[in-house]
């Protein structure tokens, strides 16, 4: 299957005199951009106090973009409500681990389970449905859930609403009291209006009750992204969007996926770089001014999962809504873009599926928070860098806009609610499960393979040669079925299967696997300074399992202790494996899968999109491969 690529911005009309958005538009149309996402940020411009709505000015901008031959993607307003709404909601703002209320003065003040604020940002996206359901091609709800850690609140709308929500899950406090053992300590609860947060507890606080939290709050913004898309919907045809970010995890993007037909996520390879990632010095030193080679790619094949979840797709749509132009303002250090960087994350984007690669922002602002975040254009309007990376992309597009995608032969399972019993039991320093997932894919990218990314409870596996489930807390009835019927060789562990849905030891002890003849009898964390080496290459570091069963042992430590072992086609990993043992690992899946694998110089990542495989040169220096030279920042496609 095939889709059409396109480029877009996002624009901020409010920002800007009225007399230049033509020349604006004019502009954006010339560059070779098809969309432009406006109005996500402009409520107090949209409803200057309540009910006092001046929805004229957005319909000037909206008739000027389409005058240009322009899309218009219409964001609703809801991540930046006015002062005027904390006025007639004072209880509205969500509230951190700490009992501070987050306040007012720059973005995403609000907490998910307070149902006032929830009622104000329907009837804001009701009224913009209403007036320009018909006029925009494409929504976007709110903006970045999730972004600044706002997804846990721990306000009195949270603690009622929590409390609700484990009445409708466990029906009687001695049901509660069961699944969360709150034998131990004496913990039990009487009544459900006597469970508070898990907050400022004394110690840890019950970690089922810190993982029900987290499912809790996930659901919460379920709740608040279905009310605005049934409000789209009312008065709309055009399809709906939210833009996720980097190394969110602290709500589930599939279950907002199953609401909307687009995904998008904001791209900022730089930011991401410096802030969210446990590398060394030295890597994100030489990676400063390119991104890390695999982190963009991740979110590329994460969010095309997120896409494919809603029903009745064909195909999965997913964007990025912000792609980084220039040098951002919010990391802790914002080097400016090795020339060539902004061409090659917009081809990457493409090679993965993508369908628009939107920059950020169309002009960069002279005023507030963002000041040094740059644009496609300087605040005095000159283009700036991107600009004319962005002209190269349009004119490519030109000569090759369309992009097939194809079934990949590695599949990796990723799960958010793993991601949050990590959180609320690592059990070492450094256990992080979003970590473990990305290195077991930086793993298979080294050796020049694709991967489709798939939910935890997928059901069908056909076409892999190879799954891997890196520490899958709780394994689906479903995804259990599909692992057995599979013809892949299936890798698992470490520490998947290991804990019931409320975070309990199960018995039979994990994995319980069926026809996977494996016991975990015990496990430890290790210190940095304590990896375990293998007897033949690399090590365990962090996390190691002790491993009994008849199974076949592939893999031992120094000391001769089992660390994989095997039944069939499932290999199940008893350890956290450093980069040379995985290698080790993958290499012999592949091979035993049939999957032929290549030895990549260090910078170069492949994406294989139908019969064109698309070439990256993520370093600073040119580099050979395949008998040509790819310069610093090199893109090369090869049918």
């Amino acid at each position: 299957m095939t889709l059409h690529r396109t480029l877009g911005t996002c624009y901020y009309p409010e920002h800007w005199p009225e007399a230049i958005w033509s020349e604006d538009a004019t502009r954006m149309a010339d560059l070779g951009l098809t969309w432009v996402r406006i109005g996500e940020f402009a409520w107090s411009r949209l409803e200057p106090s309540h009910g006092d709505l001046r929805f004229d000015w957005m319909e000037r901008a909206i008739d000027i973009l389409h005058g240009a031959g322009l899309k218009v993607v219409l964001g609703t307003p809801t991540a930046t409500p006015p002062r005027w709404m904390l006025d007639r909601h004072p209880d509205m703002l969500a509230v951190d681990a700490h009992g501070r209320p987050r306040g007012f003065g720059s973005r995403r003040h609000y907490c998910f389970s307070h149902d006032g604020y929830r009622s104000e940002a329907v009837r804001i996206t009701t009224l913009l449905a209403e007036r320009f359901g018909r006029k925009v091609e494409a929504w976007q709800t709110d903006n970045e859930y999730g972004c600044h850690d706002t997804i846990l609140s721990h306000s009195e709308a949270a603690r009622r609403a929590f409390r609700d929500w484990l009445a409708q899950t466990y029906q009687s406090p001695e049901a509660l009291n069961r699944a969360w053992g709150n034998v131990f300590w004496s913990m039990d609860y009487d009544s459900f209006d006597q469970i508070d947060l898990p907050n400022l507890t004394v110690t840890e606080p019950n970690p089922s009750h810190a993982l029900d939290f987290r499912r809790f709050s996930s659901d919460q913004v379920a709740r608040f992204n279905a009310a605005q898309v049934a409000a789209i919907r009312a008065h709309s045809d055009a399809p709906i969007s939210h833009n996720y970010m980097g190394r969110i995890v602290e709500f589930d993007h599939f279950a907002l996926g199953a609401q909307m037909e687009i995904a998008t996520w904001d791209s900022y390879p730089l930011g991401f770089l410096e802030d969210r990632l446990e590398e060394t010095a030295e890597f994100k030193r030489h990676y400063a001014r390119q991104g890390d080679p695999d982190f963009q790619a991740f979110h590329h094949d994460l969010y095309r999962a997120v896409a494919a979840r809603f029903p009745d797709h064909e195909t999965a749509r997913w964007w990025v809504m912000e792609q980084q132009p220039g040098p951002v303002n919010w990391a802790p250090h914002n080097p400016a873009p090795l020339p060539g960087m902004v061409r090659l994350w917009t081809w990457e984007a493409f090679a993965h599926g993508a369908e628009c690669v939107s920059y950020f922002r169309w002009r960069q602002a002279p005023f507030a928070q963002e000041q040094y975040h740059a644009g496609l254009l300087r605040p005095d309007s000159v283009e700036a860098e991107g600009f004319h990376e962005a002209a190269e992309v349009a004119r490519e597009l030109r000569a090759a806009p369309q992009v097939e995608i194809a079934q990949a032969p590695v599949a990796l399972v990723f799960d958010y609610a793993s991601a949050w019993a990590w959180a609320v039991q690592p059990q070492g320093q450094g256990c992080d499960y979003f970590r473990l997932v990305f290195e077991v894919y930086r793993g298979l990218r080294k050796l020049g393979l694709s991967i489709d990314i798939v939910p935890p409870d997928t059901a069908r596996l056909d076409g892999y040669g190879l799954v891997l489930v890196p520490g899958l807390i709780t394994l689906s009835d479903a995804l259990k079925q599909a692992l057995q019927d599979t013809d892949a060789q299936v890798l698992l562990g470490p520490r998947s299967n290991a804990k019931t849905r409320t975070l309990s030891i199960p018995l039979p002890l994990p994995p319980a696997f069926p026809g996977l003849d494996v016991t975990v009898s015990r496990v430890e964390t290790l210190r940095r300074d304590m990896p375990v080496p293998m007897e033949g290459a690399g090590h365990v570091v962090l996390w190691q399992e002790t491993l009994e069963g008849t199974a076949k042992v592939m893999d031992r430590d120094a000391a001769g202790h089992p660390v994989s072992m095997r039944d069939g086609h499932v290999t199940y990993l008893g350890g956290w494996p450093d980069a040379d043992f995985l290698r080790h690992l993958l290499l012999r899946a592949c091979a035993e899968a049939g999957i032929a694998t290549l030895d990549l110089p260090p910078d170069i990542r492949l994406r294989q999109a139908g019969a064109t495989r698309f070439v990256f040169n993520h370093g600073p220096d040119s580099v050979e491969f395949d008998g040509m030279i790819l310069p610093p920042a090199g893109v090369a496609r090869q049918t």
